[in-house]
Protein backbone atom coordinates (compact mmCIF):
# COMPACT_ATOMS: atom_id res chain seq x y z
CA UNK A 1 0.00 0.00 0.00
CA UNK A 2 1.22 3.36 -0.26
CA UNK A 3 1.93 5.56 2.58
CA UNK A 4 2.35 9.13 3.21
CA UNK A 5 5.76 10.28 4.25
CA UNK A 6 5.07 11.48 7.74
CA UNK A 7 2.27 10.35 10.00
CA UNK A 8 -0.56 13.15 11.16
CA UNK A 9 -1.99 13.00 14.70
CA UNK A 10 -5.43 12.08 14.75
CA UNK A 11 -7.80 11.97 17.62
CA UNK A 12 -9.37 8.82 18.22
CA UNK A 13 -11.51 10.90 21.35
CA UNK A 14 -12.98 13.48 19.00
CA UNK A 15 -16.11 12.94 18.88
CA UNK A 16 -18.36 10.27 20.57
CA UNK A 17 -18.04 7.30 18.65
CA UNK A 18 -17.19 4.67 20.96
CA UNK A 19 -14.00 2.77 20.38
CA UNK A 20 -13.33 -0.89 20.25
CA UNK A 21 -10.41 -2.92 21.32
CA UNK A 22 -8.20 -2.39 24.16
CA UNK A 23 -8.29 1.48 25.13
CA UNK A 24 -4.74 1.84 26.23
CA UNK A 25 -3.51 -0.41 23.56
CA UNK A 26 0.22 0.87 21.39
CA UNK A 27 -1.69 0.11 17.96
CA UNK A 28 -4.73 3.09 16.92
CA UNK A 29 -6.43 2.00 13.99
CA UNK A 30 -8.96 5.17 13.04
CA UNK A 31 -10.94 4.40 9.86
CA UNK A 32 -12.92 7.47 7.57
CA UNK A 33 -15.84 5.90 5.74
CA UNK A 34 -18.60 6.39 4.30
CA UNK A 35 -21.31 3.77 4.65
CA UNK A 36 -22.72 3.93 0.91
CA UNK A 37 -18.91 3.22 -0.35
CA UNK A 38 -18.61 -0.15 -1.80
CA UNK A 39 -14.69 -0.12 -0.85
CA UNK A 40 -16.12 0.79 2.75
CA UNK A 41 -18.22 -2.25 2.30
CA UNK A 42 -15.61 -4.37 0.98
CA UNK A 43 -13.18 -3.38 4.07
CA UNK A 44 -15.83 -3.95 6.55
CA UNK A 45 -15.84 -7.41 5.22
CA UNK A 46 -12.17 -8.47 4.84
CA UNK A 47 -10.03 -6.17 6.28
CA UNK A 48 -11.88 -5.28 9.79
CA UNK A 49 -12.71 -8.99 10.28
CA UNK A 50 -9.41 -9.83 10.44
CA UNK A 51 -8.31 -6.54 12.33
CA UNK A 52 -10.67 -7.60 14.89
CA UNK A 53 -10.34 -11.10 15.10
CA UNK A 54 -6.05 -10.87 15.74
CA UNK A 55 -5.88 -7.17 17.27
CA UNK A 56 -8.72 -5.75 18.51
CA UNK A 57 -10.44 -9.04 20.31
CA UNK A 58 -6.47 -9.83 21.62
CA UNK A 59 -6.22 -6.32 23.49
CA UNK A 60 -3.22 -5.33 20.76
CA UNK A 61 -4.93 -2.36 19.21
CA UNK A 62 -7.81 -0.16 19.51
CA UNK A 63 -10.05 0.91 16.77
CA UNK A 64 -12.18 4.29 15.92
CA UNK A 65 -14.48 5.02 13.07
CA UNK A 66 -14.82 8.25 12.52
CA UNK A 67 -17.78 9.53 9.62
CA UNK A 68 -16.37 10.47 5.97
CA UNK A 69 -19.52 11.12 4.26
CA UNK A 70 -18.90 12.86 1.15
CA UNK A 71 -20.80 10.45 -1.47
CA UNK A 72 -24.66 12.56 -1.21
CA UNK A 73 -27.56 12.82 0.96
CA UNK A 74 -27.68 9.78 1.84
CA UNK A 75 -24.53 9.42 3.58
CA UNK A 76 -25.10 12.20 5.69
CA UNK A 77 -28.48 11.07 6.50
CA UNK A 78 -26.30 7.31 7.24
CA UNK A 79 -23.75 9.04 9.14
CA UNK A 80 -26.11 11.28 11.30
CA UNK A 81 -28.41 8.01 12.39
CA UNK A 82 -25.16 5.87 13.58
CA UNK A 83 -24.77 8.87 15.61
CA UNK A 84 -28.80 8.75 16.76
CA UNK A 85 -27.83 5.01 17.12
CA UNK A 86 -24.90 5.90 19.57
CA UNK A 87 -26.67 7.82 21.74
CA UNK A 88 -28.37 4.66 22.70
CA UNK A 89 -25.45 2.48 22.79
CA UNK A 90 -25.72 0.44 19.44
CA UNK A 91 -23.12 2.30 17.08
CA UNK A 92 -21.05 -0.60 16.52
CA UNK A 93 -24.53 -2.71 15.59
CA UNK A 94 -25.70 0.05 13.56
CA UNK A 95 -22.82 0.18 11.79
CA UNK A 96 -22.59 -3.05 10.55
CA UNK A 97 -26.74 -3.08 9.73
CA UNK A 98 -25.63 -0.79 7.30
CA UNK A 99 -22.92 -2.18 5.91
CA UNK A 100 -24.71 -5.35 5.67
CA UNK A 101 -27.90 -3.60 4.00
CA UNK A 102 -26.16 -1.33 1.62
CA UNK A 103 -27.83 -0.24 -2.26
CA UNK A 104 -26.41 1.51 -4.94
CA UNK A 105 -24.90 5.18 -3.70
CA UNK A 106 -28.26 7.56 -3.41
CA UNK A 107 -30.96 5.18 -4.71
CA UNK A 108 -33.44 5.13 -2.02
CA UNK A 109 -31.50 2.66 0.54
CA UNK A 110 -30.49 5.15 3.29
CA UNK A 111 -33.71 7.17 2.93
CA UNK A 112 -34.54 8.48 6.38
CA UNK A 113 -37.47 6.28 6.54
CA UNK A 114 -35.41 3.23 5.55
CA UNK A 115 -32.33 4.14 7.78
CA UNK A 116 -35.39 4.40 10.71
CA UNK A 117 -36.89 0.89 10.14
CA UNK A 118 -33.22 -0.49 10.47
CA UNK A 119 -33.85 1.57 14.30
CA UNK A 120 -36.05 -0.56 14.61
CA UNK A 121 -35.29 -3.63 13.45
CA UNK A 122 -32.14 -3.64 15.70
CA UNK A 123 -34.61 -2.97 18.84
CA UNK A 124 -34.17 0.65 19.41
CA UNK A 125 -36.00 3.28 20.76
CA UNK A 126 -37.79 4.22 17.57
CA UNK A 127 -39.39 7.88 18.96
CA UNK A 128 -36.06 9.09 20.30
CA UNK A 129 -34.06 7.60 17.24
CA UNK A 130 -36.19 9.08 14.99
CA UNK A 131 -36.75 12.46 16.60
CA UNK A 132 -32.92 12.59 16.57
CA UNK A 133 -32.60 12.11 13.08
CA UNK A 134 -35.47 13.61 11.73
CA UNK A 135 -33.86 16.75 13.40
CA UNK A 136 -30.62 16.49 11.64
CA UNK A 137 -28.95 16.87 16.00
CA UNK A 138 -25.66 15.63 14.61
CA UNK A 139 -25.24 16.82 11.17
CA UNK A 140 -22.59 19.52 12.55
CA UNK A 141 -20.77 16.21 14.06
CA UNK A 142 -20.96 14.74 10.71
CA UNK A 143 -19.59 17.87 9.09
CA UNK A 144 -17.33 18.42 11.20
CA UNK A 145 -15.56 14.73 10.97
CA UNK A 146 -15.51 15.01 6.94
CA UNK A 147 -13.53 18.59 7.56
CA UNK A 148 -11.39 16.42 10.06
CA UNK A 149 -10.69 14.26 7.22
CA UNK A 150 -9.95 16.28 5.30
CA UNK A 151 -7.18 18.49 7.05
CA UNK A 152 -5.80 15.07 7.80
CA UNK A 153 -4.89 14.26 3.94
CA UNK A 154 -8.17 12.06 3.96
CA UNK A 155 -9.59 12.34 -0.20
CA UNK A 156 -12.08 9.27 -0.20
CA UNK A 157 -12.78 5.98 1.28
CA UNK A 158 -11.72 4.24 2.87
CA UNK A 159 -8.65 5.41 4.69
CA UNK A 160 -7.14 4.16 7.67
CA UNK A 161 -4.65 5.74 9.89
CA UNK A 162 -2.81 3.10 11.76
CA UNK A 163 -0.95 5.16 14.16
CA UNK A 164 -0.87 8.00 12.17
CA UNK A 165 0.22 6.34 8.95
CA UNK A 166 -2.49 6.87 6.31
CA UNK A 167 -3.54 3.48 4.32
CA UNK A 168 -5.17 4.33 1.57
CA UNK A 169 -8.73 2.40 0.22
CA UNK A 170 -9.56 -1.28 0.57
CA UNK A 171 -6.50 -2.59 0.84
CA UNK A 172 -6.52 -6.76 1.96
CA UNK A 173 -6.24 -7.37 5.85
CA UNK A 174 -2.60 -8.68 4.72
CA UNK A 175 -1.47 -5.14 4.21
CA UNK A 176 -2.78 -3.93 7.30
CA UNK A 177 -1.01 -6.71 9.32
CA UNK A 178 2.36 -5.36 7.90
CA UNK A 179 1.68 -2.23 8.90
CA UNK A 180 0.12 -3.62 12.25
CA UNK A 181 2.61 -5.70 13.09
CA UNK A 182 5.77 -3.24 12.35
CA UNK A 183 3.58 -0.35 14.50
CA UNK A 184 3.63 -2.66 17.61
CA UNK A 185 7.19 -4.07 17.26
CA UNK A 186 7.64 -0.06 17.29
CA UNK A 187 9.14 0.74 14.26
Amino acid sequence: PSLQPKPVKIEVGTGNLPVLGNKNAKVTIIEFADFQCPFCERWFKDAEVGIKKDYLNTGKAKFAFRNYAFLGQESTWAAEASECANEQGKFWEYHDYLYNHQGPENSGAFAKDKLEGFAEQLGLNTDKFNSCLETDKYAKKVADDLSEGQKAGVSGTPATFINGQLVVGAQPFTAFKTIIDQALAGK
